[in-house]
């Protein structure tokens, strides 16, 4: 799959992604677009610590963008823009308070009514409880399954649902199939594939290969050690 795909650049243009984009540039293009800055700011350049917090927050967007590891562009957007609104509301909150609680509100206000938006395109993923897809497994061993688990708060599996769900829809096929586990539902088939559920866990989400009715491969590794 190619990182910028035409479906996903005209996803960019979508309101939620344009009103996210204005809301991350905001503080730089009112601080130093005239005759706007002279409204609001005593100056309209940046002094050392606003120019001290944008060039930290751009450092960490990029060394976060990098070990994000995904494979299209809008999660890499999404990050950037959240990155970029949490130092806003610094620079708001330093240059005037009253500054810092609209522009939270306005964030709030966008999260709330522009959400972003979900896969519309066609899927064909089965979900399961854990006790359920063991049945599976053994009503037809000739099935190849592709499994994901995952949590539905975990950043990275909300970026990876889209994907997981266009790969289903490209390639399912009568002996190869598509199912999801949510593990905060069931924590034990969390338990039962050594899952770490916990917000810093680099485990979420986890795809595993069965072939036969048995596991034959999963992607990331369980350390043994």
């Amino acid at each position: 799959m190619s990182l910028i795909s035409r479906l996903e650049l005209r996803q960019l243009f979508g309101l939620h992604y344009i009103t996210n984009i204005l809301l991350a540039l905001s503080f730089l293009a009112l601080k130093c677009l005239s005759p706007i800055c002279d409204h609001l700011f005593t100056s309209c350049q940046l002094d050392y610590r606003e120019s001290e917090i944008l060039f930290f927050t751009a450092v960490i967007i990029v060394f976060r963008t990098r070990k994000q590891g995904a494979v299209h562009l809008v999660p890499y957007v999404s990050t950037a823009c959240m990155l970029a609104k949490m130092g806003n509301v610094l620079l708001y909150f330093m240059s005037d308070p009253v500054y810092g609680v609209l522009y939270v509100s306005c964030c709030i206000l966008h999260l709330l009514l522009l959400p972003e938006p979900s896969y519309e395109g066609p899927e064909n993923v089965s979900y399961f409880r854990g006790t359920d897809f063991n049945q599976e497994l053994e009503n037809d061993k000739r099935i190849v399954w592709l499994l994901e688990l995952y949590t539905a708060w975990s950043p990275p599996c909300i970026d990876f649902s889209s994907v997981f769900s266009e790969l289903s829809g490209k390639y399912s096929l009568e002996n190869l199939r598509f199912g999801k586990i949510d593990l905060a539902r069931n924590e034990d088939t969390a338990k039962q594939f050594r899952i770490n559920t916990s917000p810093l866990s680099k485990q979420l989400p986890t795809l595993v290969l069965f072939r036969n009715g048995q596991e034959v491969m999963r992607r990331p590794v369980v350390n043994n050690s």
